[in-house]
């Protein structure tokens, strides 16, 4: 059975497909300019980073004599103010993967808690939980500061350790609650009859179900822990214990500001993240989206 098509369908058909290129078009030119945007900042600092007179703003598309000297300074610490960078910069990757863990851990157990052993009044835990965001960070950190003086716990990694996790859980919460709804309980119950502890079934069923959702919490802890600095810096007062965060602060309070060196620690300072973010995004994107599908 054949349809003929109408003049009115024969003159449609091409418009659509023009007003379709179109779109297409400037799709990809806003993704273009979007990405120029994003990524001009960091060419900047490779161009600062790069530059052997530590200018910081060169007026050129590329260095007239490029280097790599400042890279080769911060590997063998031969400048004053980068004395300490490697312990510092384990401190930042104890930090980040430290925090990472504990919320992990503590909001997979929460959300197991909640969603398959049928807590009563589960909701009040995860509502209260996400209270902790009704006041901005900023606001929190003289008391926070107050309490870790209290107890001993000044310029301790543990004590940022203990903020970002504080800050990082509610969110870990919420997100792996509403994901772990798309796993069947009849799982549960079939383990419990084959005589599974409720540890047997979080260790083997849940956990590896919620592996996307883990990696996606796991690596927004990591990098809320890696670029926070306000509690790092007051927190943190020895060399020993800084991080790069806060140890690159130090470069301001220099009469001629090295800002090659300052760009290079900056460029090797975003790598780790980068390179997390870029091997686990495939399970990010899995976990946020599928956790945000049924609430």
């Amino acid at each position: 059975m054949s349809i003929a098509l109408t003049p009115g369908h024969a003159t449609h058909r091409p418009h659509y497909r023009r007003r379709r290129r179109w779109a297409k078009a400037g799709a990809v030119i806003l993704g273009v300019g979007l990405l120029i945007w994003t990524l001009l900042p960091v060419y900047n600092m490779l161009l600062m980073a790069l530059d052997a007179d530590a200018d910081e703003f060169t007026g050129s598309i590329w260095p007239p004599d490029p280097n790599l000297d400042s890279f080769r300074s911060v590997w063998t610490d031969d400048y004053w103010l980068m004395d300490h960078f490697w312990q510092q910069f384990a401190n930042s990757i104890y930090l980040g993967l430290a925090t990472m863990a504990l919320t992990v851990l503590i909001g997979s157990l929460t959300s197991f808690s909640l969603g398959r052993l049928r807590l009563r009044r589960g909701w009040i835990i995860s509502d209260v939980a996400l209270l902790t965001y009704v006041l901005p960070t900023a606001f929190l950190v003289i008391p926070f500061v107050h309490i870790m003086h209290k107890y001993g716990m000044s310029d301790s990694l543990w004590a940022v350790i203990a903020a970002e996790v504080t800050f990082a859980t509610p969110y870990a919460i919420l997100i792996l609650h509403q994901y772990g709804k798309l796993i069947p309980m009849e799982l549960d119950e079939s383990a419990k009859i084959d005589g599974a502890s409720p540890l047997q079934v979080y260790l083997r069923i849940y956990v590896p179900l919620m592996a996307p959702a883990l990696v996606a919490v796991g690596v927004y802890a990591l990098l809320l822990a890696w670029n926070e600095y306000l509690y790092q810096y007051l927190l943190l007062s020895s060399t020993r214990n800084m991080t790069v965060a806060v140890a690159i602060d130090q470069f301001f309070d220099s009469d001629e500001a090295p800002w090659n060196y300052m760009m290079a620690i900056a460029i090797i300072y975003s790598l780790p993240p980068v390179a997390i973010y870029f091997a686990l995004r495939r399970f990010m994107v899995a976990g946020l989206t599928m956790g945000g599908v049924k609430g």
